[in-house]
C-alpha cells in the first residue's frame, strides 16, 4: 500500500532530521545502504521488519512508536477519504 510506505518514510525522515542525522550516519548505524534508506524515506521501497527494526535502533525510536504513528496517519487518511466520498444529502422538496 503506497499510503503506508509514504507515511512510514515521512516518519523516519522526520525523526532522522529531528536528531540532526544524515542518511550516511543512519546508514552506518543501521548497516543498511544509504540508497535503500533514501528510497524508504521517499516511499518508494518497503522495509522488512528486520530492516525497520535496525532503522529504529539507529534512530533511537521504538518500533512500536513508529508503527503507531504510521497507523494514526493511515487512519486520518482513511477518514478523510470517507468524508470526501460521502454522498451530499439532498434537501427535501417543498410542496407548492
Amino acid at each position: 500500500m503506497v499510503l503506508f510506505r509514504r507515511s512510514l518514510g515521512d516518519i523516519l525522515r522526520s525523526r532522522r532530521t529531528e536528531l540532526g542525522l544524515t542518511l550516511r550516519e543512519v546508514s552506518g548505524a543501521a548497516r543498511v545502504s544509504l540508497g535503500y534508506i533514501s528510497e524508504i524515506e521517499r516511499g518508494q521501497k518497503e522495509a522488512s521488519s528486520e530492516l525497520l527494526a535496525s532503522l529504529c535502533d539507529a534512530l533511537e525510536m521504538p518500533l512500536s512508536d513508529v508503527l503507531r504513528e504510521v497507523a494514526d496517519a493511515v487512519a486520518l487518511e482513511e477518514a478523510a477519504a470517507l468524508v470526501a466520498a460521502a454522498p451530499t444529502p439532498i434537501a427535501p422538496r417543498r410542496a407548492p
